[in-house]
């Protein structure tokens, strides 16, 4: 885990500075595809920002309905740590996940004026919450504390049937972290001076959070038990497990547990905010089926409520996958990683196709030599990263094991192709230039 999330940090800087350049150069709530739209040439333009926006719209809404199960899942874990022997079925599960949902979508309905104050309570929240969590685990340690270089370098390789691989198997969870760092740019229509507020907000995600990461990673890996008892964590959640472990109680683990439940549920409303902003981008520029519904502004709270409410029954949709089989929603967490990661690398290729030269001119810019190793360097790993989500996590492989990422990312391209022609290249044409629809923050 320590390892794997400082390798991390420094690829997905790379990811960040580079769509913080874009971000400047063009500072618009259209994100990747109108950054597409404008860097790619005049005959391939149209297609290719409707491929980047899809991809976009599939990662924010799939990587948001991660986000909401796995709080979901969090909650059941919790509810195992003092009923060990209960089996909490798919359709429990399910409606704690409708019941997220529903509150998320109305605190981002009717709260949107708070949403500030929000963020800033989240981020004081975590840092105090990061703290107790150290402070416990370190005084506690009831099953002892594990060797320096078991914390820090220390992996089994034994139990995923990858063998030395399986040390890139486990950056998954750090890659899944920071997968998101693109969606701020869903954010650029609310905010003063986006040119350099939108690309500070993007580059400085991943140290602030890697450093505080850091924090709450390291005591954790010092004292956790074996992992082959972790295997067996109630709903496949092991932070709750490890806390109650670690603390020696459930009562124990249920109070650490709730910090994070807090930060998760802080996590829910900011990110269905930020896919819900990528939705009515989207809309507006009539690349979504009715698209006149979801581009339309609540005028007297200053919200997208059509397209919030659309991402929000996407979400609750897919979550009925998870009632015929685990491994497909397992897919979906997968799938908005790809996504995204693809729709960061399409701009981010073709400005260097182009040598760099647009973003070269941006007001907040790497400059042309140490622009172009960053650059590099992160569509390597958004290329590598790519293979890593879509393979199984256990081998051998069966069809509980299997990983179907891959599949659904081509069936969802699939669609959009569909739409594509059948509707959608008879009304767009891309992203326009900013035409003054402003939304209230």
């Amino acid at each position: 885990m320590f390892l794997g999330w400082i390798l991390v940090l420094i690829v997905d800087e790379c990811i960040a500075l580079s769509l913080g350049e874009l971000a400047s150069r063009y500072p618009t709530s259209a994100g990747p595809y109108y950054w597409s739209f404008q860097l790619a040439p005049p005959r391939f333009r149209t297609v290719l920002s409707f491929v980047t926006g899809w991809t976009w719209l599939i990662g924010n809404w799939t990587i948001t309905l991660s986000v909401n199960f796995g709080f979901a899942s969090l909650i059941a874990a919790c509810v195992a740590l003092y009923h060990p022997d209960f089996i909490i079925e798919p359709w429990q599960l399910l409606l704690i996940f409708y019941a997220i949902c529903g509150i998320t979508f109305l605190i981002c309905a009717y709260g949107n004026r708070l949403l500030p104050a929000v963020d800033t309570a989240c981020a004081a929240f975590t840092a105090v919450a990061i703290l107790v969590t150290l402070v416990c685990l370190s005084a506690k340690a009831e099953v002892g504390r594990n060797e320096v270089g078991k914390t820090l370098g220390g992996y089994d390789t034994s139990l995923s049937g990858w063998g030395g691989f399986s040390f890139f198997i486990g950056v998954l969870p750090a890659a899944y972290t920071f997968s998101a760092i693109g969606m701020v740019s869903a954010m650029a229509e609310e905010c003063d001076d986006p040119a350099v507020k939108l690309p500070r907000a993007i580059a400085l995600c991943v140290p602030v959070g890697g450093v505080a990461g850091l924090f709450f990673i390291i005591p954790i890996c010092a004292t956790m038990p074996a992992l082959e008892y972790i295997l067996d964590a109630p709903v496949a959640q092991a932070l709750p497990y490890i806390f109650a472990a670690v603390m020696g109680s459930p009562a124990g683990g249920l109070g650490l547990s709730i910090l994070v439940l807090i930060i998760t549920f802080f996590c829910s409303i900011s990110i269905t905010v930020a896919a819900s902003r990528c939705t009515w981008a989207f809309a507006r520029d009539k690349a979504i089926p009715v698209s006149r519904l979801w581009s339309r502004v609540d005028a007297r709270r200053g919200v997208p409520i059509w397209a919030l409410a659309l991402t929000t029954v996407v979400q609750m949709l897919l979550g009925l996958i998870n009632l015929g089989s685990s491994s497909a929603f397992l897919a979906f967490v997968s799938v908005g990683v790809i996504s995204l990661a693809v729709s960061y690398a399409i701009p981010i290729s073709i400005s260097m196709w182009h040598r760099r030269r647009e973003v070269n001119a941006a007001r907040w810019t790497m400059g042309a030599k140490v622009g172009w190793v960053v650059n590099v360097i992160a569509v390597l790993w958004i290329l590598f990263e790519t293979v890593l989500f879509s393979m199984p996590q256990v081998l051998p492989v069966d069809e509980v094991t299997m990983n179907y990422a891959i599949v659904v990312f081509m069936g969802f391209m699939v669609l959009s192709a569909v739409w594509y022609g059948i509707y959608a290249r008879q009304v767009y044409v891309g992203p326009p230039e900013s035409d003054g629809i402003k939304v209230e923050r």
